[in-house]
């Protein structure tokens, strides 16, 4: 997909990862760049910035998800790329809080679930449509230092991975968006113990806006701006056990996490 005189919108748009995708977009020459964020007042901000239209949206709510889609419809008539992009992190181990586990599980995982129910229906009927869904090198990897990321964001891969299968051969077009670190509040903070392993080769989100962009024109289903999370895949893939010793081994070289009775 060319987003050239695209409808787009992206959760998660008033910062990182998501501000750059709506500026990249808006220079790209989409007819129009949604940007949806919890954050009423920095949506606002970026949407003036590029000419766009900001809704305050907090995607852990199905009702404000189809809420911005049904105004999105009502004003430019259908969507073309929906960016499911909004997510959290959160530190801890099996025993965070479930406070901690069900965020990150209502927005990194049912985010992309209510985006998916309310968009899908218009992008069927025309028979075309493309969601891209930012996950992370963990829904893929692991993230060390936090259980709560690392499986959500598993299970946001399996559903972006369920979407292509179901609906590929009904003209829908699905992404994953899978970077290691970029340099965004999220990792700025350090909210998780493998933050500082992430800072090494951390990239602007404006490099992973271009990557997306390509991944985009290529219609391919993984988008992964740092080249070697493929290799860790592979390695993964080829001897799992050996994988997990080196992991083991790196976790041994940072904080240790201890469990929270």
């Amino acid at each position: 997909m060319n987003v050239r005189d695209k409808v787009v919108v992206v959760t998660g748009g008033a910062n990182g990862i998501g501000r750059a995708l709506c500026r990249r977009f808006a220079a790209e020459g989409a007819k129009a760049v949604v940007v949806a964020d919890i954050e009423g007042e920095t949506a606002r901000k970026v949407a003036a910035e590029i000419g766009g239209w900001d809704i305050n949206v907090n995607v852990a709510s199905e009702s404000d998800v189809q809420m911005l889609v049904d105004a999105v419809l009502k004003k430019y008539g259908q969507i073309d790329l929906f960016c499911s992009n909004a997510g959290v992190g959160v530190e801890g181990d099996c025993c965070a809080p479930d406070r901690d586990w069900l965020r990150s599980w209502e927005v990194n995982v049912m985010g992309h679930v209510y985006a998916a129910r309310a968009v899908l229906p218009g992008m069927l009927a025309r028979g075309e449509g493309y969601l891209l869904q930012t996950i992370s090198a963990a829904g893929l990897l692991t993230m060390l230092g936090s259980a709560p990321y690392s499986v959500t964001k598993h299970a946001a891969l399996g559903l972006a991975e369920w979407l292509s299968i179901t609906y590929g051969d009904q003209g829908i077009k699905v992404s994953a968006l899978c970077p290691l670190g970029v340099k965004t509040r999220m990792l700025e903070r350090a909210e998780f113990g493998g933050g500082s392993f992430l800072l090494e080769d951390a990239m602007e989100p404006g490099e992973v806006a271009e990557a997306v962009v390509q991944g985009l024109e290529a219609e391919q289903f993984l988008i992964t701006p740092h080249p070697k999370v493929l290799e860790y895949v592979r390695r993964k893939a080829g001897d799992y056990d050996r994988w997990l010793n080196g992991m083991r081994r790196l976790q041994a070289g940072m904080i240790p996490l201890k469990p929270q009775p």
